[in-house]
């Protein structure tokens, strides 16, 4: 079983090393994968986030890609986020499942989407077969796919940790509500949570970048449908604020979001509305620290200085709906 582990990894890191993404898996003290994301050469970052999408054009899919590629061009984006849920209603069937290429690269056909996507699974994700979107044959029918259950982007400026959340949420194991989850490779979920919350603590704590940004599939904070995810606020949160997190960036509510907190400077950024959104459901008794929401589709942008973070949230024709910044002094991560 080792051997089989090693061989994956050395092929994953000779795939990524190869692409031409110029994408290298550098070794790091915790056991989160880490890869190296090259910052502009004047040292600034922007890039693309988007979340709930991979529905074969459907729902104003194409249309939130149209106008991705028109705001990616003119931001010169670095990369692209996906905060989970990319193939719907059940994820992939397998690596051969043509919704990859029908939902994925057949929609996100503009020359500034063309590069590196990085990806979470969604509980929609974990409802197919989870492992076919993690693997190298995906990679190799479109080089720009990089899905993995959690690992870190290290990109100079940023250090992005994207976290595994669905395995934090009791009920899919407890009360399934007749879909079938595939949680192979997750074991025991408490041994599994345990494990990743202590791999993450260790790498927030060594990281000494300017921006601190944590990527998850659900949200911590969400007046949506779905709302704040109990175990992610009394599990993940904390280690969040002890260790100085800029931004928590989510989808799993359709809709685009933009949430603070009076008890830390941590942003909660809702990016969940890549395809079908969800008009009207709000919870409008917990509307603490709300400064944005919109319940149609959409998408996010993030673009970072090394002393100044600009958030914006597009809707389907492009428009800019809410628009949000901050300044860091130069000498905050010292």
């Amino acid at each position: 079983m080792a051997a089989g582990l090693n061989n994956e990894y050395v092929a994953l890191c000779l795939v990524l090393m190869i692409s031409s993404f110029g994408l290298c898996l550098v070794s790091t003290h915790a056991e989160l994968r880490r890869f190296e994301q090259p910052a502009k050469t004047d040292g600034t970052l922007s890039f693309l986030v988007l979340g709930d999408w991979g529905r074969k054009g459907a729902f104003n899919q194409s249309e939130v890609a149209l106008q991705m590629g028109r705001i990616g061009e003119k931001l010169d984006i670095d990369f692209v986020v996906s905060t989970g849920d990319n193939f719907y209603d059940d994820g992939l069937t397998g690596e051969q499942d043509k919704a990859f290429e029908e939902s994925f690269t057949q929609i996100y056909t503009a020359k500034s989407l063309q590069k590196q996507w990085y990806s979470v699974l969604g509980n929609h994700d974990y409802r197919g077969n989870a492992e076919a979107q993690l693997s190298l044959h995906l990679r190799k029918i479109d080089s720009r796919w990089l899905c993995l259950r959690s690992f870190i982007v290290d990109a100079e400026l940023a250090e992005i940790f994207f976290v595994d959340t669905t395995p934090f949420v009791q009920s899919y194991f407890t009360d399934a509500e007749g879909h079938n989850y595939d949680w192979r490779g997750i074991g025991s979920p408490r041994a599994y949570i345990a494990k990743l919350i202590k791999d993450l603590k260790l790498a927030l704590s060594e990281s000494s970048a300017k921006w601190k940004i944590v990527v998850g599939h659900h949200s911590i904070r969400s007046i949506g449908h779905h709302g704040d995810t109990k175990e992610l606020v009394s599990k993940l949160l904390p280690i969040l604020k002890a260790n100085n997190v800029d931004f928590y960036m989510n989808g799993h509510d359709h809709c685009l979001e933009h949430i603070g907190e009076a008890e830390s400077p941590i942003q909660f950024l809702t990016s969940g509305a890549g395809s079908k959104a969800w008009r009207g459901d709000i919870k409008k008794q917990k509307t603490g620290g709300l400064k944005f929401f919109y319940d149609g589709q959409g998408f996010m942008s993030v673009q970072l200085t090394q002393d100044a973070a600009e958030i914006a949230f597009y809707d389907v024709s492009g428009n800019v709906l809410h628009r949000w910044t901050t300044t860091k002094l130069l000498y905050s991560s010292m």
